[in-house]
């Protein structure tokens, strides 16, 4: 699985829909904004069920439940992961990330443009508050 680059400053959450569909940002997010989820939209990054819908039009499934983080080895071997999650004005947000498990390597899929590499192996500086299992 290849990462895809958010084109909005706040496209994480189709970003990651687009790498595990395996789509362009473009088509994510065309797919997206036929749904009525815009990038600029709060909710993308501070509730779940804009990813979890765009992910079910893609044919993707995922657990109903966010599952507290505990440790890199116990994670599934594809999950979306909170990250950076903060409060702001009494709301939670986060970044969205996809953590993936592939041949035995373990690696995360950072959408940020700014990232000199956009595939993290850095797990010590990545502080995941929960993630969602992903099942295909």
């Amino acid at each position: 699985m290849e990462p895809v680059i958010q084109e909005e400053t706040t496209g994480c959450g189709i970003a990651a829909s687009a790498a595990l569909a395996g789509v362009s940002y473009t088509e994510a997010k065309l797919k997206a904004n036929a749904l009525g989820i815009y990038a600029a939209d709060t909710s993308l990054w501070s509730e779940t069920g804009y990813v979890r819908k765009l992910l079910r039009e893609f044919g993707i499934s995922v657990s109903p439940n966010e599952t507290p983080f505990e440790s890199w080895g116990r994670l599934p071997d594809k999950a979306l992961m909170a990250i950076k999650w903060r409060i702001e004005q009494g709301k939670p947000f986060w970044h969205w990330v996809l953590f993936v498990r592939e041949n035995g390597e373990a690696k995360v899929l950072d959408s940020k443009k700014a990232l000199k590499s956009n595939v993290r192996r850095d797990f010590w500086r990545i502080k995941p508050k929960w993630y969602i299992e992903v099942s295909n």
